[in-house]
């Protein structure tokens, strides 16, 4: 199946909020400096929601996603599930990651060698002590489209094909029975020839199980076809947020103009200059005017607001789920 097939089956049955973000900040020091590596997010994900989580490498995501996953402690804010603040405890965070759980990028690197597929999908079982593991593994191969699940027990990593090894690590996942999943750049190793049937089958699980999925991605694409929203992540923050049409048919901050841009359907190529600014030394002002092209262009100066750009920071986007940036010459250019 096609990426483009895989979006004609998506279908919103997003329902009341699971997983929320609240005015988080995560902050790590190292040599004296304090970098803010998530810098106030309000993000949420509702019941049978596909949300992407887009940026370059470096803005923040994966440290939110950690956060998110309880693998990382915020600094301030909090993360709530199902309504209720995430508990830190031992046993409270054992019992949170049946609920909420990991799909790693890379299959090659996250599956043991020598482990058998059988061996890799029990070990969530294992640990949380589920009865009828032989069941509980059949149950997820299949689910994850791998059939007759019988058929792969016995067989190891390096016998499998690329996308037959993303589908035995969301079968690792789906073998807790979880109610999300926090997948990062889920078909970024992946030949074009598979990425769709993985992008196909995160939509199938949302549709049979009402499953619901952040996906990290720095791919503007990836998120056009299989996401509900998307929240798009700059230097620590959610710089524009909304339903993945809305945004991506009209984006409204430079920063995801810039994105789109990329694209091989996009009239015109935006070149950002620079890499994002060092989150130990977060600007004043816009934190992306450093390398905003519209602000260079002298566009922000005839809307008035160069100074602005410069020199007054931006409110924190709340999580709603219509669409909204965090821009300056967004507010007076409409």
């Amino acid at each position: 199946m096609t990426e483009t097939q895989a979006t004609k089956e998506k279908v919103s049955t997003a329902g009341q909020n699971l997983l929320e973000a609240r005015d988080l900040h995560v902050e790590f020091v190292a040599r004296g400096r304090r970098a803010r590596a998530v810098d106030g997010v309000n993000l949420s994900i509702g019941e049978g929601e596909i949300v992407a989580l887009v940026g370059e490498s470096g803005c923040g995501k994966t440290t939110l996603a950690r956060t998110l996953l309880g693998l990382e402690r915020p600094t301030s804010g909090e993360v709530r599930y199902g309504g209720t603040a995430l508990d830190y405890g031992s046993k409270a965070l054992k019992a949170y990651r049946r609920q909420v759980q990991l799909v790693l990028q890379d299959p090659t690197g996250s599956l043991n060698p020598r482990h058998t597929v059988y061996e890799a999908v029990a070990e969530g079982p294992r640990i949380h002590g589920l009865a009828d593991e032989e069941t509980a593994v059949a149950t997820a191969l299949s689910r994850a489209g791998l059939r007759p699940p019988e058929r792969f027990f016995l067989r190891y990593p390096h016998e499998l094909s690329g996308g037959q090894r993303q589908r035995v690590v969301i079968a690792g996942a789906l073998a807790l029975n979880p109610h999300v999943l926090v997948a990062d750049e889920p078909v970024a190793s992946l030949d074009a020839s598979v990425r769709g049937e993985i992008l196909a089958l995160m939509l199938k699980l949302r549709a049979d199980l009402g499953l619901s999925a952040l996906v990290v991605t720095h791919d503007l694409g990836l998120a056009w076809n299989i996401a509900d929203r998307v929240a798009v992540m700059y230097l620590g923050r959610i710089v524009e947020s909304g339903p993945v049409e809305q945004v991506l048919t009209a984006p409204r901050h430079p920063y995801t103009q810039a994105l789109m841009s990329v694209l091989p359907e996009s009239p015109e190529r935006v070149v950002l200059t620079g890499e994002p600014p060092d989150p130990t030394r977060i600007p004043g002002g816009c934190r992306f005017h450093a390398r905003c092209q519209v602000l260079a262009s002298g566009k922000a100066a005839e809307a008035g607001v160069d100074g602005k750009c410069r020199s007054e920071p931006l409110d924190v986007l709340p999580a709603v789920p219509g669409a909204q940036a965090a821009c300056h010459y967004a507010d007076v250019a409409g």
